[in-house]
């Protein structure tokens, strides 16, 4: 395994965006801040040839609102940056009257790239209908050759962004456009329809139960009646409108802590007077259904922009993940895939960065990063230099050294706080250690008497609980995102939800020695029930000798679904014993000695999953539910257990 020296600097990445390659302000602006934003866009309007309000057409007719920054003085044709988005870039702050921050644009051009910032259809100036998920991999299969066919071109383009700004780029990179020459993907889980062990279709569904983050972000987003500027309007006017109407909507606040409570689950939205659309309504255009009745293996999911594990993908990539984002086991599988089925030389060209922060949140790092309420240390890296030695090589031909010192995998380990390095993932040389469930049936809270064992117990003295989804266990941290604020992620001492009788907790031995644990995490347990169908939830943690509990990963099964997500569906026969095993959870995480390993089980996490309201129903259009008595079983003949996995280190531990 090569040396693994990453310089820890402290930068801004003008690539690595969350919420759109060019934001507009949310506020107002100081001063210096406003004097900033007007000398970067003198400075690049100084190096920069500047065509804005593009109107790329589609082959459907559809036009897609660009704009396109590049160099000035190139001495040839230049490589293209591209990024697509549904949010606001408008290059003008129509509130405070100055134009937005274009220091991303400026960098790029500075670099030698064109930098092309494109919304996707359906989202401001750009024409159509917007479906999340089902847009057509057309758009991008038809932007692709649009602009490698522009005279500036050189002919390669390469992709970047994170979360909505990402979830595109694998579904068109499977399209095999040879002016795609790489991408660089940041937390791009709502992109991964189907890859295995995971059947997540974008995030909507964790083990066949739906996570509910979507929905206080679709209220902002699905937009089917909207205004519009004529079809002929002229470019010049577009640009001189754009100082007046960004057309962003303006809509009234929610409070979705109070407003995700509403059932049936399908009428959320319209409950708070949300903009009709995708999650429950017809579409004007056939996407397929509405997403909230969808199955996790609905025909429908298969119809539009999701990247699913029987489409090709051969293609240079930089996948940017992080511990405490909602979709790391997916993102982490799908890296696994491609190395595994693109020809030997792509194989070669994948780069993985796993750190330990929140969604999108790479460059907020600092020399203390503090997830939650624990403390990672620095997690700082000069994602800028990483982004562009990346694109230097596959866009320009350039040797960029810089690529060549970064391992194949750059994982952070959380306790002991570095970033380490291996050619795979798991780390080269980690094993599997087995641990077991078992009690003398009393397991209920933080008090009980559930533990981790390295043996299950011979006698089946099984835990139970009563699960009301009227009185959900609440989610606390986590790994989540864009949920309206209803869960804040990343790490929190556990203990004041252990103290519910609904959640079964097991703790192992003190470690003796410092232990990291870094891979997959996989719980099977023995379940019984008296309901038609129910939930289970696993969450991982590490303990602290004084007590602190940190959640490291969670992950739910729907029992209905335990067979598999394209089979038929299972329900529960009360009484009888099953054998469920959840997707597997993942971290990194060193347990120094002392510490403990714990799993809790219960039956929900909500509002980070839905409620199963256990009657074998629809759920999404059911108003009440029905109490679960659920029971976990852990003997010899029913081997509850979690397999962790555990990296040795050169010594011993």
């Amino acid at each position: 395994m090569k040396q693994f020296v990453l310089r820890i600097i402290l930068a801004i990445s003008v690539l690595c965006v969350g919420t759109g390659a060019i934001a507009r302000a949310q506020g107002t602006l100081t001063s210096a801040e406003r004097e900033k934003r007007v000398q970067t866009e003198n400075d690049l309007e100084s190096v920069a040839i500047i065509d804005r309000k593009v109107m790329m057409p589609m082959r459907d007719g559809v036009r897609l609102a660009t704009d396109i920054y590049r160099p000035k003085n190139a001495s040839g044709k230049v490589p293209t940056i591209w990024v697509r988005t549904p949010y606001n870039f408008n290059f003008w702050d129509v509130r405070n009257g100055v134009p937005a921050d274009m220091s991303t644009a400026l960098a790029a051009v500075k670099r030698g790239y064109a930098y092309v910032v494109q919304n996707e259809r359906g989202h401001f100036f750009s024409e159509g209908n917007y479906d999340i998920l089902g847009a057509p991999r057309t758009d991008g299969y038809d932007a692709l050759n649009w602009l490698s066919s522009q005279p500036w071109s050189n002919g390669k383009v390469g992709t970047t962004g994170c979360s909505s700004t990402a979830e595109y780029q694998m579904g068109i990179a499977a399209m095999g456009n040879p002016a795609y020459a790489a991408m660089n993907v940041q937390g791009f889980g709502a992109g991964v329809g189907r890859v295995a062990p995971y059947f997540e279709q974008g995030n909507w569904y964790r083990g066949g139960a739906v996570q509910m983050l979507f929905i206080p972000w679709i209220y902002g987003e699905q937009n089917q009646v909207r205004p519009m500027f004529p079809p002929g309007t002229s470019q010049e006017d577009l640009i001189r409108a754009s100082k007046s109407f960004d057309l962003a909507q303006q809509l009234p606040p929610v409070d979705w802590t109070k407003s995700i409570w509403h059932l049936p689950v399908q009428d959320i939205l319209k409950a708070v007077d949300a903009p009709r659309g995708i999650f429950a309504d017809p579409m004007p255009v056939d996407t397929g259904g509405r997403m909230i009745q969808r199955t996790p293996n609905d025909p429908a999911w298969y119809k539009g922009g999701l990247y699913h594990d029987d489409m090709p993908l051969n293609l240079p990539g930089l996948w940017f993940m992080s511990w405490y984002d909602i979709s790391v086991g997916p993102n982490l599988a799908l890296y696994n895939h491609v190395r595994k089925t693109a020809s030997p030389e792509v194989a070669n060209q994948q780069w993985a960065i796993i750190a330990p922060v929140t969604h999108c949140a790479y460059t907020r790092a600092t020399n203390d990063t503090v997830v939650g309420e624990r403390s990672m240390g620095d997690a700082r890296l000069d994602y800028d230099e990483i982004i562009y030695s990346f694109f230097d090589r596959f866009l320009k031909g350039d040797k960029s050294p810089r690529l060549d010192s970064l391992p194949k995998v750059a994982y952070y380990t959380m306790g002991i706080n570095k970033w380490q390095s291996s050619d795979t993932w798991p780390p080269t040389g980690a094993q599997p250690m087995t641990m077991f469930l078992s009690s003398a049936g009393h397991a209920n809270s933080l008090t009980g008497d559930g533990v981790l064992v390295t043996a299950p117990p011979g006698t089946d003295r099984p835990d139970k609980f009563t699960y009301d989804p009227m009185n959900p266990v609440l989610s606390y941290g986590g790994n989540v995102c864009c949920d309206g604020g209803t869960v804040q992620a990343g790490a929190f001492d556990q203990r004041r939800t252990e103290a519910r009788a609904d959640i079964l907790v097991y703790t192992s031995e003190p470690f003796k020695e410092g232990t990291e644990l870094s891979g997959p995490i996989e719980p099977t347990l023995y379940v019984s029930s008296d309901a038609k169908d129910t939930d289970i939830t696993v969450k991982v943690l590490d303990v602290y000798p004084d007590g602190r509990a940190y959640n490291l990963d969670e992950s739910v099964q729907r029992l209905r679904y335990r067979d598999g997500y394209d089979r038929p569906l299972a329900w529960i026969e009360p009484g009888k014993v099953y054998k469920v095993t959840l997707q597997p959870l993942n971290t990194s995480n060193y347990f120094d000695a002392g510490h403990q390993l714990r799993i809790e089980v219960s039956s929900s996490n909500f509002p980070r999953f839905d409620r199963n309201l256990n009657t074998g129903g629809n759920n999404y259009d059911e108003m009440k539910g029905a109490t679960a008595h659920n029971v976990i079983h852990h003997s010899r003949l029913y081997p509850s257990q979690v397999t962790v996995t555990l990296v040795k280190h050169a010594n011993g531990s």
